[in-house]
């Protein structure tokens, strides 16, 4: 059995008789009942120590005494089960044995530390406690010490990173870096000798082989070759892949019908067959060509309504970006120019991707800009910038609106603002970068446009830099957010974005609206509505004063109404686009107003009748004048809409426009009608002065014509100066002008009441009869005597029809 004494006693071991140790046991100490000696410092003897002779050589023979006491200690022949168990029991008794020298320490130290004393422990190097280096609380754990954090961190040098390890720490060389010796770590800066690799000489790259390995400072990036461009989806700099870069697509605009666009997107598909990288500034100089041509030679395309216009221009434009962008990737660094025939000019700037002020130009436009913001995200090649200036574009973008800050504009005019009108005064250049966000750029971008055209600004006219933006239904419109004019000098005109586009340099005439001619005005119109129809009902109802005058008075009043009516109700174009309801209102205005002259021209040949032919007793018949009073203005507006159609409505008023001279069909039959009611005017003064000189004159006849005399002038004054003052109301300078037709036109129908009506003395007596009638009381006697007479003059007149009227 297995016996165990007190700690630091002898112990003995007692086997079964019969027992024998195993060979490695028998002999030396284990035979001579004596034990070795201990095996680590501090170790307890187990039993009695052997002697220096009992210490001998094992292969010596034992002596014969001790053989049966020894049988007898280590066991009989029968103990060879126990063999093992009494093995156990002498390993477990060394452990024990060996544990009693850390039994010394009162306190268990946590791994990574070592007793100090019987009552405190200390970290290992490179470890700490919460309590520093040595502690005596049992909780304690010692933990690593990161060297190469804060408070103190351990610098290794440029190019280098510190990297800790338990217990310790080491220095290493950042990525794309080696040091000079080889190895690869160090413990300090003295030893740092890091340098850079050079990835693509020594092999150590991953480029394709589609691309070119580029050493750079600590690393290395994979350019595509010349004439490629990455593929879609291919972006790391150290994983790309290219290929050869092909011609964008580029089809017409759909819903845009036109055979010299069709004409010109198939020569632009035939020449994309053809296209080689190696051919690239070849390219684009013949696409600038054909874009040169087709505005050139636009045929149908000037046939187009506005919108289709615009939306055409906004794809020629965004396309050609597009294109040239693209095809830029093909050229080798530096600057390329290329100016076409027609005065168009594209420049180009390829250079690596970088820092700093790049200016580039032509004769159109100059270019300021940081070449950070030209780079395209994720991309590693060279940088591009250009620049495609061209007049020609001027065409397709007339009476483009323009987007205003009308809040802006109204603190500085101090009357609301209802739009502009436009005048191009530069070529039209687009600019575009590698970088296609160009909504936004970190830097501000400067521009100096060359003008054409030296203007000379008038009141509410100014220079503004403008860019085309596209809406969502693909058209297009001026603007002028994130741009401002910086200054003007030398034919030229500074301008400062904050993005990119189209840029133009505009002269914007502002459309400002005054409150209180706007008052005047719809007040005016509705008064003269109201006494004009006065007239009307006059005309018809008043029987003693019917006649061929009356009749004649009666469709100049109709005309009046309906176009002052219309013009109210219809003459300004709040959408800016003179479309098929603008254009049907101009047509309208322009025919009534011209008819309501040809029956004022019509008063002037009845007066004619009455005082040049007075004893013949000769007038036009009721249906002549209907059909010279209808139907000469209808022939003359039919002429100028079947030869010019486009001449109705304007962009901001539905009436004829000025261009192309188109207004005179409308000046130039009111000239005429004004200047030969003149020359009857003065024949028939002329005629009264001869009557009067006779010696019998008809003394009643002659008042007669005096009267209607003077009433054909003042209703010719009335009418001619309100219009002379009209035709000018469409001028937006003219203020004076438009305060005073505006005045006149007030007045207009109430003083054609004030002539035909209210001056009458018939008419006035139907008025009081009227008046009575809807009061309820009865005629007094004079009245009905009156009455009377006017019945008597009425069978009179009715024989007379030519001697009626006033």
């Amino acid at each position: 059995m297995c016996v165990r004494g007190a700690p630091g006693s002898v112990f003995s071991l007692h086997f079964p008789v019969g027992f024998q140790l195993p060979r490695q046991f028998r002999g030396g100490p284990w035979a001579r009942g004596c034990s070795p000696a201990p095996l680590y410092k501090g170790q307890a003897g187990l039993g009695k120590a052997c002697t220096a002779a009992q210490l001998g050589d094992r292969n010596s023979p034992a002596p014969s005494s001790a053989g049966p006491a020894a049988a007898r200690t280590m066991g009989g022949p029968h103990g060879g089960p126990f063999l093992l168990f009494h093995v156990l029991c002498f390993l477990l008794t060394l452990s024990e044995v060996g544990s009693q020298n850390s039994k010394a320490c009162a306190l268990r130290c946590p791994p990574k530390s070592s007793c100090v004393n019987g009552n405190a422990c200390r970290c290992d190097p490179g470890f700490i406690s919460s309590s520093g280096e040595v502690f005596t609380d049992p909780l304690e754990s010692c933990d690593d010490i990161n060297e190469c954090g804060p408070p103190s961190p351990v610098y290794c040098g440029s190019s280098a990173d510190c990297q800790n390890t338990e217990g310790g720490y080491h220095c290493t060389c950042i990525p794309g870096y080696e040091l000079t010796s080889g190895v690869t770590i160090f413990q300090n800066e003295s030893e740092n000798t890091c340098q850079d690799v050079d990835e693509c000489s020594s092999g150590k790259h991953q480029c394709d082989n589609s691309t070119i390995c580029v050493n750079t400072v600590g690393s290395y990036t994979c350019h595509c070759r010349q004439g490629w461009v990455p593929k879609s989806g291919s972006w790391d700099k150290q994983m790309t892949t290219c290929e050869e870069i092909a011609f964008p697509a580029w089809t017409a605009p759909p819903g845009i019908k036109s055979r010299s666009l069709s004409a010109f997107f198939e020569r632009v598909q035939k020449m994309s067959r053809d296209f080689k990288p190696a051919m690239a500034e070849t390219s684009m100089q013949k696409l600038v060509e054909l874009v040169d041509d087709l505005l050139k030679n636009s045929g149908d395309l000037e046939l187009l309504d506005q919108s289709s216009k615009h939306v055409t221009v906004t794809h020629l434009l965004s396309g050609l970006e597009r294109i040239l962008r693209t095809l830029a990737k093909a050229i080798s660094k530096g600057s390329f120019t290329y100016c076409s025939l027609d005065g168009t000019e594209l420049s180009l700037v390829v250079q690596e991707q970088g820092k700093g002020n790049v200016t580039m130009g032509q004769s159109h436009a100059r270019m300021l800009l940081d070449w950070a913001v030209a780079a395209a995200a994720g991309e590693s090649g060279p940088s591009m910038a250009g620049i495609l200036s061209s007049r020609n574009m001027e065409k397709l973008l007339a009476n483009a609106s323009l987007e205003l800050d009308l809040e802006k504009l109204k603190e500085t005019y101090e009357s609301p603002v209802r739009g502009a009108k436009v005048t191009l005064l530069s070529a039209v250049s687009s600019v575009f970068l590698s970088n296609t966000d160009t909504e936004k750029l970190d830097s501000n971008v400067s521009f100096a446009f060359t003008l054409y055209k030296q203007p000379e600004l008038k009141p509410r006219q100014e220079l503004i830099c403008a860019f085309w933006k596209k809406d969502s239904n693909g058209n297009g419109f001026w603007a002028t957010s994130g741009c401002w004019k910086m200054g003007s000098g030398n034919g030229s005109i500074t301008c400062q974005c904050s993005h990119l586009s189209s840029f133009a340099i505009l002269m914007a005439h502002y459309d400002v609206e005054d409150p209180k001619l706007a008052l005047i005005t719809k007040v005016g119109l509705a008064l003269s509505l109201v006494c004009l129809l006065l007239c009307i009902l006059t005309f018809l109802l008043v029987r003693p004063i019917q006649g061929s005058r009356t009749t004649v008075h009666l469709h100049l009043c109709i005309c009046l109404f309906v176009g002052s009516a219309i013009f109210l109700a219809g003459i300004e174009n709040e959408g800016g686009e003179v479309g098929t309801r603008c254009r049907l209102v101009a047509v309208l205005l322009h025919y009534c107003f011209l008819a309501a002259f040809c029956w004022m021209s019509l008063e002037g040949v009845e007066l004619y009748f009455l005082v040049v032919r007075v004893f013949q007793g000769q007038d036009l018949r009721k249906r002549w004048l209907c059909l010279i009073g209808y139907g000469v203005p209808l022939i003359i507006v039919g002429i100028s809409a079947g030869a010019y159609s486009k001449g109705y409505g304007r962009e901001k008023f539905c009436w004829l426009n000025f261009e192309g001279g188109f207004l005179w069909s409308f000046v130039g039959p009111v000239t005429f009608i004004v200047l030969g009611n003149a020359i009857i005017f003065v024949i028939t003064v002329w005629k009264l002065t001869q009557k009067f000189s006779e010696i019998n004159p008809d003394i009643k006849k002659l008042k007669k014509i005096r009267v209607l005399t003077i009433t054909a002038i003042a209703q010719l004054f009335v009418l001619g100066c309100t219009w002379v003052f009209g035709l000018l109301l469409f001028d937006p300078e003219s203020w004076v002008l438009s305060y005073i037709f505006s005045i006149l036109n007030c007045l207009q129908g109430f003083f054609l009441f004030v002539l035909y009506c209210l001056l009458n003395k018939k008419v006035r007596e139907e008025y009081r009869k009227w008046a009575c009638m809807v009061a309820g009381n009865k005629y007094s006697e004079f009245a009905t005597t009156t009455s009377g007479s006017g019945f008597s003059q009425n069978q009179t007149q009715a024989l007379r029809p030519s001697e009626s009227g006033m």
